[in-house]
């Protein structure tokens, strides 16, 4: 398996693994508003990260190849509603911004640790 298929892979499963982990986390220790804000920025997080791969794989394989104009089309639609959204459940006071904002990481640590695992790999894999 190739090292691309195998950090998307790792990375998608660990997206879900991670959100299930941190809303659980969330909810067991902090207030009602953060715990809503780490659920909410998860999700939005995870299902942005999902729809752009899938966009990214539709654009990219064959026969059916997009143009880069529809691709950042997409992108930028997706862009600004995750923004109203953001914006809205702040204005509502449904979720508090910091919990939004450790929901909204949840892709980011996901694509750390599966860069450090390739990299641990790869030191390890020299060492035999």
């Amino acid at each position: 398996v190739d090292i691309q298929t195998r950090l998307f892979k790792f990375v998608t499963r660990s997206n879900w693994v991670l959100f299930f982990l941190v809303s659980i986390l969330g909810l067991a220790i902090f207030p009602p508003d953060y715990a809503r804000g780490i659920i909410c920025g998860g999700l939005l997080a995870t299902v942005n990260f999902h729809l752009l791969s899938r966009t990214l794989r539709k654009a990219l394989t064959p026969p059916h190849l997009s143009s880069h104009n529809v691709v950042l089309a997409k992108y930028y639609v997706r862009f600004v509603l995750s923004g109203i959204i953001i914006f809205c459940l702040i204005k509502s006071h449904f979720v508090h911004p910091v919990g939004l904002i450790i929901g909204l990481s949840v892709v980011v640590v996901s694509i750390l640790a599966a860069t450090a695992c390739e990299i641990k790999k790869m030191f390890f894999k020299e060492a035999i």
